[in-house]
C-alpha cells in the first residue's frame, strides 16, 4: 500500500473501507510503515478525540505522527469518512466523527507520537493506552479503562484520578483517597502525566516490573478484517501478511476540496432552491472533477457573527445590538450561532449554541470596547475558534461587520493588527467555510492630519470586498447603521441558497500553484457564486 505524507498545515479525511473476506483470513500491517504520516513541529500540540472506540498510543523516536485505524466487526459499510485530521498552527487534531445516518461500529485509533509532543486524549467509553512518555499528556475517559506504561528512566509528575473507579499502580507511591487518586513524582519530574476518568479504572506500570500493557495495540493491525458472517473479525493471520488489493484497506486521500456556493437565477437575482448533486458539474483548471460529498441548501450552518465595536457610542451600540438580535431571529432554528466582538482585541461573547434565549441575553450585554481597530486579528481569532471544533460536521459561515479600517492601514490612527492583511487573505482562502462581509460606511471629512484620511476609507472598503471574494461569500454595502439589520436578514436569506460540494482533485500535485475553479449548474439561468480557486499548498 502506498501512503500519502501529509505536510504541515494540510487537512485530510481517511476513508475507511471494511474488508469482507473468507472466515480464516486476517490482515496484519507493519506498524512501522502502515498508517498516515503527519509532519508536526517539535513543540506541536496533539489533540485526539474518539467517542466511538479506543485510542492506543506509543511514543517513538521519529519526529512525525503515524495514525491508523480499525473498524468494528459489525460494520458492513461506512457512509461517510469517520476520521478527520486537521493540522494547522502547531495544533494537530485527530477526531472520529459519525453522522446519525452512519451504521454503528467501533472505530479504534492507533497513534505513534514524537517524544517532544504535548498530547490530549479523550474518549467516552473506549479504552486509552499509552506506552512511553511524551513532553506532557492528558488522558481522559468517561467510563473507559486507562493504562499507562512508563519506560524507565521516567522523569514524570503523575496525577491520576478516577471518581468512582480504582487506581492500580506498581510505582513507588500507592494511591490515596480510597484508591481513587494517585499523585507522585518519578525521578526528577518535569514531564506531566494527568489521567482523569469518571468511572473507568486506571492502571500505571513501569517497564522494569511489568509485561507490555494490555490493550497497547500499536503493533497490531491497522485495519481489522471481517468475514461475511462476522465470525472471525480481526483474527490475526499468524506470522504471514495477507496480500490485499486496492480498496481493501484504509485508503488515504491527501486533499478534500470543499466549495460553498450560493445559486441564483440571473433574471430575478433570487436564490434557486431544490437542487441536487446531479445539478452540479465542477471543473478544476478546466478538468471535470467527481463530486463525492454534497450538502443541500437546507443543511444547517454554524454561523459566527463578528461585530466591530471600535469607536462606538452608546447610541450606536444600541443599533448594533438590535441588528444582531435581528440576525438571530432571522437565522434558521437548526443554525448554531456564535458572537465575536472586537476593537483593540477580540472577545467571544457567545460560543456556538442553538439557545436563542441565551444568545439574546449575551447580545444585550454587549458593551463598547476600547482600543484601535484590529480587524485582521479578530478575523483570525474567529478562524481559530472555528478550528477548535474538532468534531466538525456542519457547514460554517462567518458574517463580518466592519468599516474595514484596521489600524495598520496608512492614514488610520493606531497600531493595527499583528497579522498582516496579506496573511489574513491567505488564511481566508484556505478556509473551507464561507465569509460574508458587511461594510459599514463611517467616512467623514478629514479636518487635520490626525483624522482618518479619504484614501484609508477607500482601502477599508476595497479590503472588505476582497475578503468576501476570497471567502466565497457576498460583500454588502451598509451606508447607514440603521440599514444593518436589513443587511443581516439579506445574509441569512442568501445562506439559505448555499450548496456545498466536495471532491478530491484529479491533480494530486502539491506545488503551490493556483487552481482555477468553475461550477456549472444544470438549470436554465442558474449561476453559482463562490470561490474562484485555491492554492494547492
Amino acid at each position: 500500500m502506498r501512503l500519502a505524507d501529509l505536510s504541515y498545515g494540510s487537512r485530510l479525511l481517511l476513508v475507511a473501507v471494511v474488508l469482507l473476506l473468507a472466515p480464516s483470513i486476517g490482515f496484519t500491517a507493519n506498524a512501522q510503515t502502515d498508517g498516515v504520516r503527519i509532519d508536526v513541529p517539535a513543540d506541536g500540540q496533539i489533540k485526539i478525540e474518539n467517542r466511538f472506540g479506543s485510542v492506543s498510543m506509543e511514543v517513538w523516536s521519529e519526529t512525525y505522527v503515524l495514525v491508523s485505524a480499525s473498524i468494528g466487526a459489525t460494520q458492513k459499510s461506512l457512509v461517510t469518512s469517520p476520521i478527520v485530521i486537521d493540522n494547522r498552527n502547531k495544533l494537530l487534531s485527530i477526531s472520529v466523527v459519525r453522522r446519525p445516518v452512519d451504521p454503528v461500529a467501533v472505530i479504534d485509533l492507533f497513534v505513534k507520537i514524537p517524544q517532544t509532543s504535548r498530547v490530549e486524549v479523550a474518549t467516552t467509553s473506549g479504552a486509552v493506552s499509552l506506552k512511553g512518555m511524551p513532553q506532557s499528556v492528558s488522558l481522559k475517559s468517561v467510563s473507559g479503562e486507562v493504562r499507562a506504561l512508563l519506560l524507565e528512566p521516567a522523569n514524570v509528575d503523575v496525577l491520576a484520578k478516577s471518581v468512582s473507579g480504582i487506581v492500580n499502580s506498581d510505582l513507588a507511591s500507592g494511591p490515596s483517597g480510597g484508591g481513587h487518586v494517585l499523585e507522585t513524582r518519578l525521578g526528577t519530574g518535569g514531564r506531566a502525566l494527568q489521567i482523569n476518568t469518571d468511572s473507568g479504572p486506571i492502571t500505571l506500570t513501569s517497564l522494569a516490573s511489568s509485561a507490555p500493557v494490555t490493550g497497547d495495540r500499536a503493533s497490531q493491525p491497522s485495519l481489522a478484517a471481517t468475514d461475511k458472517d462476522a465470525k472471525a473479525a480481526g483474527t490475526p493471520a499468524g506470522n504471514e501478511n495477507e496480500e490485499i488489493s486496492e480498496g481493501d484497506v484504509v485508503r488515504v486521500d491527501s486533499q478534500l476540496v470543499t466549495l460553498n456556493m450560493s445559486v441564483i437565477d440571473r433574471n430575478t437575482n433570487r436564490g434557486v432552491q431544490g437542487l441536487t448533486q446531479s445539478d452540479f458539474t465542477t471543473f478544476e483548471d478546466g478538468v471535470e472533477q467527481r463530486i463525492i460529498q454534497f450538502d443541500a441548501a437546507s443543511a444547517p450552518f454554524d454561523l459566527f457573527l463578528v461585530i466591530d465595536l471600535s469607536g462606538s457610542t452608546k447610541d450606536v451600540l444600541k443599533l448594533i445590538r438590535e441588528a444582531a438580535l435581528r440576525f438571530v431571529e432571522a437565522a434558521r432554528p437548526l443554525d448554531r450561532i456564535a458572537v465575536v466582538t472586537f476593537a483593540g482585541k477580540p472577545s467571544l461573547v457567545s460560543q456556538l449554541t442553538l439557545d436563542r434565549g441565551r444568545l439574546r441575553e449575551r447580545i444585550n450585554g454587549i458593551e463598547t470596547a476600547a482600543g484601535d481597530t484590529k480587524l485582521y486579528d479578530a478575523t483570525d481569532f474567529t478562524l481559530e475558534e472555528i478550528s477548535k471544533e474538532r468534531t466538525k460536521t456542519r457547514r460554517t459561515a462567518i458574517v463580518l461587520m466592519s468599516d474595514g479600517l484596521d489600524g495598520s492601514i496608512p492614514g488610520v490612527q493606531g497600531d493595527g493588527s499583528k497579522l498582516s492583511y496579506k496573511e489574513l487573505r491567505s488564511r481566508v482562502q484556505e478556509f473551507d467555510g464561507v465569509l460574508y462581509t458587511l461594510w459599514l460606511n463611517t467616512e467623514y471629512e478629514a479636518m487635520n492630519p490626525l483624522d482618518t484620511q479619504p484614501e484609508a476609507f477607500d482601502a477599508g472598503y476595497d479590503r472588505m470586498k476582497e475578503l468576501a471574494d476570497d471567502g466565497g461569500g457576498i460583500f454588502y454595502e451598509v451606508e447607514r447603521l440603521e440599514q444593518l439589520a436589513g443587511a443581516y436578514e439579506h445574509v441569512v436569506a442568501d445562506l439559505g441558497t448555499v450548496y456545498s460540494i466536495a471532491y478530491r482533485p484529479s491533480n494530486k500535485a502539491r506545488d503551490g500553484h493556483w487552481r482555477a475553479l468553475r461550477v456549472v449548474v444544470g438549470r436554465p439561468n442558474a449561476i453559482a457564486r463562490g470561490k474562484r480557486g485555491y492554492y494547492a499548498n
